[in-house]
C-alpha cells in the first residue's frame, strides 16, 4: 500500500533533500513548495488549513504522515525598536511553530476520523536545547516549543496508532546554514562541533526518512540528535 506523506519546505535544504529521499515507488509526495509543489505562505493564518485541504485533496482524500519542515531563521537584534521586534518574534513563531500545530492538529484528526494509524515528524533544532544566538530568542522558543508538542502528541495518541518524533539538527549544510556559518565566524564555529563538520542534508534526511516509515511505534516521542556532538544531553 502507497504511503502519503506531507512535507512542507520542500523547495531547498533540508526538505529537498528529504523529498529526495522519500523518492520511492511505495511513497506519494504532496510538497509544500513555491516552486514545484503546493504553495503556501505561513505568515498567514489561512495557509495551514488551506494546504492541508489542498494536500489531502491531492493524495485522493488520504495522509498517512505530516513531516514539518518549513521554517524560518531570520535575526532579530535585542535594540531593535520593541514593537519591531515583538513583531519579528511573532513572525517566527507563525511560521515555525504555530503552523506546525495546526497542520499536526489536523493530521491528528483526520486520523482519529478515519480510525487510522499515522505519523508526525518535526524537524526542530539543536536549538531547542542548547539556545541560539542573542539575536535568535524567537528560533530557540519556536523550535522549543515544537520538541514540547511532539511529546505531548506522542503521549496523547498512542494509543490510538498516532506516532510522532521530533529531530533536532545542529547546523546543516543548507543555503541558510551557509550565510549563517559564514556570518559566525566560519572555522571557529566548526572548531565547537567535535565531529569537525556540519550535517549534510542528504544525513538528516536519512532520519526522517526512517521515522516516517521505519521507527517502530516503540520509539514515538523520541527527540533524535544529529549535531556532531556538538550538544550532547
Amino acid at each position: 500500500m502507497t504511503t502519503n506523506i506531507l512535507l512542507t519546505g520542500a523547495s531547498r535544504g533540508i526538505g529537498a533533500g528529504i523529498a529526495t529521499a522519500l523518492d520511492r515507488a511505495d511513497v506519494a509526495l504532496a510538497r509544500h513548495s513555491t516552486r514545484d509543489g503546493i504553495a503556501a505562505d505561513f505568515t498567514d493564518p489561512n495557509a495551514p488549513q488551506s494546504l492541508w485541504s489542498r494536500a489531502r485533496d491531492a493524495l485522493g482524500g488520504r495522509i498517512d504522515v505530516l513531516i514539518n519542515n518549513a521554517g524560518i531563521f531570520e535575526a532579530s537584534a535585542l535594540d531593535r525598536p520593541h514593537d519591531d521586534w515583538v513583531a519579528d518574534w511573532e513572525r517566527t513563531m507563525r511560521v515555525n511553530l504555530t503552523a506546525s500545530a495546526e497542520l499536526s492538529r489536523l493530521a491528528v484528526r483526520h486520523w482519529q476520523e478515519h480510525g487510522t494509524p499515522g505519523r508526525i515528524v518535526n524537524i526542530a533544532s539543536r536549538a531547542a536545547y542548547r539556545g541560539d544566538s542573542p539575536a535568535h530568542w524567537h528560533y530557540a522558543a519556536a523550535k522549543a516549543g515544537m520538541v514540547a508538542m511532539t511529546k505531548t502528541i506522542a503521549r496523547g495518541y498512542a494509543s490510538e496508532g498516532i506516532l510522532a518524533f521530533a529531530i533536532c539538527p545542529g547546523y546543516t549544510m543548507t543555503g541558510m546554514a551557509d550565510d549563517y556559518l559564514a556570518s559566525r565566524g566560519g572555522e571557529k564555529l566548526l572548531a565547537d562541533i567535535p565531529l569537525g563538520r556540519v550535517a549534510s542534508t542528504e544525513e538528516i534526511a536519512a532520519i526522517a526518512r526512517f521515522c516516517a516509515l521505519e521507527a517502530p511505534a516503540s520509539m514515538t516521542g523520541a527527540v533524535i540528535d544529529a549535531n556532531g556532538a556538538s550538544f550532547v544531553r
